[in-house]
């Protein structure tokens, strides 16, 4: 007897469950009911071929329109070509040596494989085949909509349509397997959903494209229910837990520290520093994310909520994504405590603290060192990076967590850390990279939200525009000497590349910020710009006699801090560098930026990058250099990042290029998401009334323990994480 949690190989055989497994990550038949299809195909409908780029890996529905086979010149054996085509569009099939046997004019088919080109024309070589007639394959070819499955190179799609055969092979089957429904039955009568075993038929057997809407309408919800709950429990767990309340004190080191700002604070980072310090004064642990713009002063309300929990006797922890950041970051706030920041040397202020950095790569003797202040909380402010998450770190009383750039972090790691105070200790997580509403209420679904728009005063501001280099060659010329100018003028620059260098170990983009699928490697592409050959051809080239300096990460931490110390103190006139300098980077008299292969990033990173410049009185310029054509939809994106320094404008736009999968598993625990279906940018209403129906569902008295199925639905999605805050919930 089949359930939900049969082994695959159980159903389809070893060989393809090991396939399904490791190209497609199903191993149990939940998988594989769950495993939707990614469009579908009707008989006599154009299939679009003009819309396939080269790289993807497709199936198409075609039919074939002629067939040729002919001996190789150069070596034995014979090549077969193959054009197949649905309305206007068309493209070839290549074989060598063979081809599938039914494959004769006027066939129809499913084909699949890699897009390649071949003197301009689409291609498939040697593609996977099913040729469909009504004799062998009759059930399928009769189908008003015919499913196109997401595929491997071992695994095509219609292996997964038979495979969906053997255990859905009509609707009473999927009745009794999918008998219990995680949706609550009050849930689907007040917003009219069918239950999950029609849903679950209609999806892989729908006759109408209506069929299709109200099935994915169902299936939405059970995605968004279980991820509501998932995030309300964390929620109502967090509130149950006993903390420390962490007061503000008048004459403290928070007083010193708004005393020695060199500027006034603007109104926005007082209302949300107010909200921060009455929240950091109860008992209950606060769990906050604070989203703002590029350079609205994140950093400063950060500071001045960590002083107050010094000054309540407790420690604070900064954890930054970079030991760039991490470095600038102590440098910066020891600078401005002063004496403060320097407690128990000659020079210290008794009533200060001590402000210590801790990295992974710090010497063993300054490790130890770093660690005993951390135990004995004579340090007060700890930052650091994921070496702060490693066991040994210890503190004596840790009375707030403040996340840096959470997009670079998970759950889990922000959990690690929490985990190391005595009692649940105040939670700040930042990012500058806004978030539309329907994330907030998912990715950060766990965190109550204070939001930082306005920009301090005295900023230059930064003006944007893209280079075509293939359409307009000599515009790069211009733009190295606009580079020169601003040089000229005393001010320095930024030349950003994907890569450090060309070889083995350096095959890509140093970082992935999820940059849109049409921006991947293609076979017919020539390799991202890298750091090294870049610098050195600016270095001999259009900008000699510059003072032209490299920063990347496969530096060492002391070279890398002595480029960036050199650079702020205007010893280095232009600083080409990988995304290392993406986040947290204060160069006041950094203003102009080339971004080179700027399509290769996404739409947030190049918003984050260029809000490295213009950061003092000075205007600033960002010039994004690509060689997409400017008509193309990498052209177009680009030109809508220059259009706009909107940061909540630009985050839409990154989620309409992003997959739904890559935003979520990117700020929560990099595990499966559980997420197929639901739209972040088009879901908003359901989304906002399945976190309604959770926080409902949680607040009975019997919570989840009424609700069995829902609850098993949660603990799916949760398993391998320490879900201890499910239980407490």
């Amino acid at each position: 007897m089949l359930d939900l949690d049969t082994p695959l190989g159980k159903v389809v055989g070893t060989r393809t469950a090991k396939a399904m497994a490791e190209e497609l990550s199903l191993h149990t038949v939940r998988d594989l009911v769950r495993h939707y299809p990614s469009r579908y195909a009707r008989r006599g409908e154009m299939t679009r071929f003009t819309d396939l780029e080269v790289g993807d890996r497709v199936t198409v529905l075609g039919q074939v329109r002629t067939v040729d086979t002919r001996p190789m010149r150069n070596r034995r054996g014979s090549l077969t070509e193959v054009t197949v085509g649905d309305g206007d569009g068309s493209m070839r099939l290549v074989f060598f040596n063979h081809r599938h046997a039914r494959l004769e004019v006027g066939a129809w088919g499913l084909f699949a494989g890699t897009v390649s080109s071949w003197h301009g024309q689409l291609q498939f070589s040697h593609p996977d085949c099913q040729v469909l007639d009504d004799s062998t394959d009759a059930d399928e070819w009769a189908t008003a909509m015919l499913p196109i499955y997401p595929a491997s190179k071992s695994v095509s799609s219609w292996v997964v349509q038979k495979s969906l055969k053997l255990v859905l092979g009509d609707p009473g089957a999927a009745d009794a397997l999918l008998d219990a429904d995680p949706v609550p039955p009050g849930v689907r009568a007040r917003h009219g959903l069918m239950p999950l075993a029609r849903a679950i038929w209609l999806k892989h057997h729908p006759e109408t494209p209506e069929d299709v809407a109200r099935a994915d309408h169902r299936l939405k919800w059970d995605e968004a229910l279980v991820l509501q709950v998932t995030l309300a429990a964390r929620r109502r767990a967090a509130a149950l837990e006993p903390g420390i309340a962490r007061p503000r004190r008048a004459g403290g080191l928070a007083d010193a520290v708004d005393a020695a700002l060199p500027f006034a604070l603007t109104d926005g980072q007082r209302e949300v520093g107010e909200a921060l310090a009455v929240e950091i004064g109860r008992e209950q642990p606060m769990h906050r994310l604070l989203q703002g713009e590029v350079g609205s002063g994140k950093t400063v309300v950060a500071l001045r909520a960590m002083a107050q929990v010094v000054d309540a006797g407790g420690q604070a922890a900064l954890l930054a994504p970079t030991e760039v950041l991490a470095a600038q970051h102590a440098r910066g706030i020891g600078a401005l405590l002063g004496p403060l920041g320097r407690a128990g040397e000659i020079d210290g202020d008794p009533d200060g603290t001590r402000v210590t950095l801790l990295t992974g790569s710090l010497r063993a003797a300054a490790r130890r060192a770093a660690l005993a202040e951390v135990a004995d909380g004579s340090a007060g402010i700890v930052v650091g990076t994921h070496a702060l998450l490693s066991e040994g770190v210890d503190f004596a009383d840790l009375g707030l967590v403040v996340v840096d750039e959470q997009h670079r972090f998970g759950v889990e790691q922000r959990d690690r850390l929490r985990a190391k105070g005595t009692r649940p200790p105040h939670v700040l997580v930042m990012t500058a990279t806004p978030i539309p509403r329907t994330v907030a209420m998912t990715v950060y679904g766990d965190l109550e939200t204070l939001t930082l728009r306005q920009l301090p005063a005295g900023r230059g501001g930064v003006s944007s525009s893209v280079v075509p280099v293939a359409e307009k060659p000599a515009w790069l010329d211009r733009a190295w000497a606009r580079v020169r100018e601003e040089v000229a003028a005393g001010r320095q620059a930024y030349v950003v590349c994907p890569r450090i260098g060309d070889d083995e170990k350096d095959a890509g983009p140093e970082t992935d910020d999820g940059a849109p699928p049409e921006t991947a490697q293609t076979s017919d592409r020539r390799p991202p710009l890298a750091v090294l050959d870049v610098a050195e051809a600016l270095a001999s080239g259009p900008l000699a006699g510059l003072r032209v300096e490299v920063l990347h990460g496969r530096l060492t931490p002391e070279e890398k801090d002595a480029r960036m110390r050199a650079f702020a103190a205007r010893e280095v006139d232009v600083l080409v560098a990988t995304t290392v300098i993406e986040v947290g980077v204060d160069v006041p008299n950094a203003t102009v930026m080339v971004v080179m292969d700027a399509d290769r990033f996404g739409v947030s990173q190049l918003h984050q990058l260029r809000g490295r410049v213009a950061r003092g009185k000075h205007p600033g310029l960002c010039l994004l250099v690509s060689e997409a054509p400017t008509s193309s939809s990498t052209g177009t994106r680009l030109a809508q990042v220059a259009a706009t320094t909107d940061g909540f404008e630009l985050a839409r736009l990154d989620l309409e290029t992003r997959r739904e999968g890559d935003v979520l598993g990117a700020a929560q625990s990099g595990r499966r998401s559980g997420v197929k279906l639901l739209s972040l940018l088009h879901d908003e209403e359901l989304i906002a009334a399945a976190r309604t129906e959770a926080a409902a569902l949680l607040e009975t008295d019997l919570g989840l323990a009424a609700h069995p199925e829902l609850a098993a639905a949660v603990a799916a999605l949760n398993a391998g994480d320490r879900a201890d805050w499910l239980e407490r919930a």
